[in-house]
């Protein structure tokens, strides 16, 4: 896009979910049905995403523990299916999520556990040449830090996303501004937030990180809240008021956008072509 705007892409998992049947952990199907991850990447190229994403989020040993797939094979397919569909025509980004249980001492898992497990995640996705790092959903600023070492030993660009509450901060009790001067002394390329509030409630947010940094800025809200009906997950914004509101990030200077849960490639296409009436 124009004047410096980049256009991500949309919900992975939800998006997948309402390709399958089967409702397991997303990350499996790189293994077990490839197809639909493929074909959703393609659905986001054609909507006009400049940078998509491998499915990747939470494909970690954790993840894995009481099943027999292996983290090097599922990242190692994400990768290989995201760079063939895609075939230049965008930028590649290895995603990796928070880990599903509280560091020390709010929970069991020390630091050193924590960058293994990163580590190895990471490690399998940079050999498959992504373009970009994204640390996306993270509620703990001291589980994003771990995250980050673990990544930037690859000199690959690293981008930091954490989900908040309606209250203004993570669930952990982080600030926009925990998070900013947390990461500052950090080879972070871009930081904001995805995930948990909507693009109305997302948008105060944005205007603190615009306050706090001088860094590229990252909006990637959900399309509101989720419910169920009919066994098929159901969001509370529809794509024309998910559209208007997330247009009014462009006021705090963001530089990507795009979407997170709910949204799929139908939001992407009209975010683009609200964008693209707007000048950008």
């Amino acid at each position: 896009m124009k004047n410096g705007v980049t256009l991500l892409d949309g919900a992975i998992g939800t998006s997948l979910w309402e390709k399958s049947e089967d409702k397991v952990p997303v990350w499996q199907y790189n293994l077990t049905n490839p197809k639909i991850v493929r074909e959703l990447c393609l659905e986001y190229l054609d909507a006009g995403a400049e940078l998509v994403q491998a499915n990747t989020f939470s494909a970690n040993a954790m993840s894995m523990k009481k099943t027999n797939f292996k983290v090097n094979e599922v990242v190692s397919a994400a990768m290989e299916i995201a760079h063939e569909a895609a075939d230049g025509r965008a930028k590649i980004v290895l995603s990796v999520g928070p880990l599903p249980v509280l560091l020390e001492p709010y929970g069991d898992l020390t630091e050193e556990d924590a960058f293994e497990i990163f580590d190895e995640q990471i490690s399998a996705g940079a050999a498959g040449k992504p373009d970009v790092i994204l640390m996306e959903t993270f509620i703990d600023i001291e589980m994003m830090k771990v995250a980050v070492r673990a990544a930037k030993k690859h000199g690959l660009p690293i981008f930091c996303s954490m989900s908040y509450g309606g209250g203004g901060r993570t669930i952990m009790g982080n600030s926009v501004r925990d998070v900013v001067d947390a990461l500052k002394d950090e080879p972070v390329a871009a930081v904001g937030l995805n995930c948990s509030l909507g693009p109305d409630e997302a948008l105060p947010l944005m205007a603190q990180y615009k306050a706090c940094t001088d860094l590229p800025l990252i909006f990637k809200p959900n399309a509101g809240k989720s419910g169920m009906s009919g066994g098929q997950i159901k969001m509370q914004f529809d794509v024309e008021h998910f559209v208007t509101h997330s247009v009014k990030a462009m006021e705090s200077g963001v530089s990507y956008i795009g979407g997170c849960c709910g949204t799929n490639p139908t939001y992407i296409r009209a975010l683009r072509d609200k964008l693209t009436e707007l000048g950008y």
